[in-house]
Order: structure tokens, then sequence, then C-alpha cells
């Protein structure tokens, strides 16, 4: 059967320097931090002929598209391809091409290029894949300018850290303790109110009520994509009116001894709204505050993860 090819392309101008530009494009650990649909990407494995990228992706706030691609890197050809191998029917091939101009020594052009490869009979068929493709690649690239030209601002408001410890108990337990989310109202103190959905296994969505210090009470709206049994990734889709974003996982690593169980956070506090970090009046203020609350709640995850852990271990 003859096939057919469209392609599709979009650019946009930053006021950022390549490097910068690049690194943001390159690094899709960091996509689910400021790109509203990214929910997880990783590396699978790595050889000479690229990268296996793994993607997850928010459709609509209840449903998650994943996805498999090859990407290579070119730095000194200034360009990244990635290769789909999960393609949606009735397409058959998409690849995809970013490439950077450097323009000035801090202005950069980005041009993304989609190509749909598909059977000639099915053009009539492409029409919603391309529109959605049409619709992500303006999402990537405003955001993208976005994120870099805002790099030392960003800088600031950006808290990531993480928080670890030992569990003398099975990984499957320990995981499973925050797998199950839908027990948290009655096994975690902060936690008031949970109501989970799970309709594709290991993928789950949770509207969740926490009591903060002050006696306030902050709603928000959550993915999870669990990986048993070593990593738990969430991504907040409706957020407290303090933040721009918050991202995060739960990640348990077998050794020889035990269990390491830790909890990462990432969070962009919004600029606006420094007043509701504990009454902060600067950036550092807020920063403290931040740290200082999700450590808090993490490790009171963690120890009750280990208590459950080490108690079904019989210790």
């Amino acid at each position: 059967m003859s096939s057919t090819q469209q392609k599709v392309d979009h650019s946009v101008d930053v006021d950022a320097d390549y490097e910068t530009v690049f690194d943001l494009v390159a690094d899709v650990a960091r996509w689910p931090q400021f790109r509203l649909s990214s929910v997880h990407a990783e590396v699978l494995h790595s050889n000479e002929k690229g990268d296996l990228v793994q993607h997850w992706s928010l459709v609509g706030d209840s449903a998650v598209r994943t996805w498999r691609t090859v990407r290579r890197t070119d730095r000194p050809g200034h360009r990244i391809t990635f290769a789909d191998l999960d393609v949606d029917p009735p397409a058959t091939k998409i690849r995809a091409e970013w490439v950077f101009t450097e323009l000035a020594p801090h202005r950069t052009r980005i041009e993304l290029s989609h190509v749909i490869e598909a059977p000639s009979d099915a053009d009539a068929d492409l029409g919603p894949l391309l529109d959605r493709i049409d619709l992500e690649s303006k999402e990537q690239l405003d955001t993208l300018r976005d994120t870099a030209e805002r790099r030392a601002e960003l800088d600031d408001l950006v808290v990531s850290f993480t928080d670890s410890l030992f569990v003398a108990g099975s990984i499957e337990d320990a995981y499973d303790y925050l797998y199950r989310a839908d027990l948290w109202p009655e096994r975690i103190p902060h936690v008031v109110g949970l109501a989970l959905t799970e309709d594709v296994s290991n993928i789950q969505f949770f509207d969740m009520d926490t009591q903060g210090p002050d006696g306030s009470t902050h709603s928000v709206r959550s993915v999870r994509i669990c990986l048993p049994s070593n990593l738990i990734v969430y991504k907040q889709i409706s957020l407290p009116p303090m933040l721009d974003a918050h991202t995060g996982h739960w990640r348990f690593t077998e050794t020889r001894e035990g269990v390491i169980a830790e909890s990462r956070h990432t969070s962009t506090i919004k600029r606006s709204a420094l007043s509701l970090l504990g009454g902060a009046s600067t950036i550092d203020e807020a920063r403290r505050f931040l740290r200082r609350l999700l450590s808090g709640h993490s490790m009171i995850n963690l120890r009750l993860a280990k208590t459950f852990a080490e108690e079904r271990a019989g210790f």
C-alpha cells in the first residue's frame, strides 16, 4: 500500500542563549515542571543509536497517554530528533525534529517540525492527529520560550529537594503503603479527605484535601504514575493558590540491608502569593517556609511507610 506524508512546522524566537534552550529540550525529566500536559518522562536506556524515552502526558484532566520515542541529540549540529515507536492509527510513523539557530549571543530561533506518515487513503482521517500535534507544538514552544526567558527568575522560585530514610522491611510493603492513597485519610494525619480513581492500572487521579499547620485546608487534584515497586511519580494538576507548579516522586531502592525510601518535591512558588507561605515577604522566607512544610509532610509519610513495612517484617 502506498503512503503519504504530512509535515507540520512551528517556530519561535527566544531571548535566551542556545545552550539554555537546547538543555531545556534535552532534559526530558524536567518537562513536567514547566509543561502543563507533561506528567513524567524518563530515559529507559541509551546506546550509540540514541536514547529510548518513555513519555506520559495528560489528556484532559482525567486520562494519560503514554508512548516511547527514540531520541538522538546532536549538540554540535544544533538539533534533537525524536522518532515515535508507539503511533496512533491511521499514522504509521511520526518523526519530530528540533533545530536551534543562534540569532545573537542571547537570542535563539527554535524550529519544531513533525513528519507524519500514513497510508495514502487515510488523509481524511489524519485531521484529529494533526490538530493535536499543532496544539501540542504551540504549547511546547510557548512554554519553552517562557521557561528559557525566565531562567534567572525561576532559579529563585523553584524549590527542589529530597528526603529519605532507611526501611528494614520489604520494598513491596513500603511501596504499597504510599501506593494506597485511598487509605491516606485514615493513615496520614494532615490528609482530611481523598477521592481516588484508577481506571487504568497504575495510573491514579485523586482529589485531596490537606490541613496546614494553621488549620487552613487546601484542595488539590493530582495524577500519579505508579511503577511497582520502585517509583510513584506525581503531578498536581490543580494547585493551591501559592504555587504555579508542583511535581515529585516516591522512590524505593532495594539494598542488601533493606530499602531506601525517598521523597522528592519540586515546586514553583507563585511570586504574587508570597504572603500565603507563612506570611513571607521575601523569596527566601517563602522558600524556607515551603521546604519546612513539604519536608515535614514527606517525613511523616515516610516514617509511617517505614513503620508499616517493618511491622509486617516482624520488627
